[in-house]
């Protein structure tokens, strides 16, 4: 039996960003945003009620400050004690999967989301997607952007306005664009 769209997007193979399921499930993605991100910063309980509708899987605390952006919601899962500053982008084309007690400064951006390099199939309109995880304790400062396919291990502080394109180590504070390990936590 062929795989459908979203089965083919979620193991990180070519799929149809236009295909109609995973449209409508961007559409009631976003309408579930808008919603999040428009409340009174007051209404804490509402905004969490509307998370837990959005996020794959979570636990019991956490805090996301809004504006908060995602493709799905439903590739996302964060552990306990997660925190989101303002500004978070979490484009969950494949699985993002986040420990406990990880911290996020305001505007890192988590991207799954990639395309083909050749410009031949770039432009047939498929895409693709490498999984993202972080370990638990790990502090990314503001403005990191994680690229498709890297883990970061547990522990790790990742410096303000670094790109990390490869795998960062347990324990390690890593800097830079591209990110390098500079020294360990420990």
């Amino acid at each position: 039996m062929a795989k459908t769209q979203r089965e083919l997007m979620t193991a990180g193979e070519f799929y149809d960003a236009g295909d109609p399921e995973l449209s409508a499930a961007r559409h009631a993605s976003a309408d579930l945003q808008f919603e999040i991100n428009n409340l009174r910063p007051s209404d804490k309980e509402t905004r969490k009620q509307l998370l837990q509708k959005l996020i794959g899987s979570y636990g019991e605390q956490f805090y996301i400050t809004p504006p908060f952006h995602c493709d799905y919601g439903f590739n996302i899962t964060f552990g306990e004690r997660f925190y989101a500053n303002f500004g978070c982008t979490i484009l969950d084309v494949a699985p993002v999967i986040i420990g406990d007690d990880v911290m996020f400064g305001p505007s890192v951006q988590i991207v799954t989301a990639t395309h083909p390099l050749d410009s031949a199939t770039r432009i047939s309109g498929v895409e693709y997607a490498k999984p993202i995880t972080i370990g638990s304790k790990t502090w990314l400062g503001a403005g990191v952007i994680v690229c498709p396919g890297v883990t970061i291990g547990e522990g790790c502080v990742i410096g303000a306005g670094s790109v990390v394109v490869k795998d960062i180590p347990d324990y390690s504070i890593a800097v830079g664009n591209p990110c390098r390990v500079i020294r360990s936590t420990t």
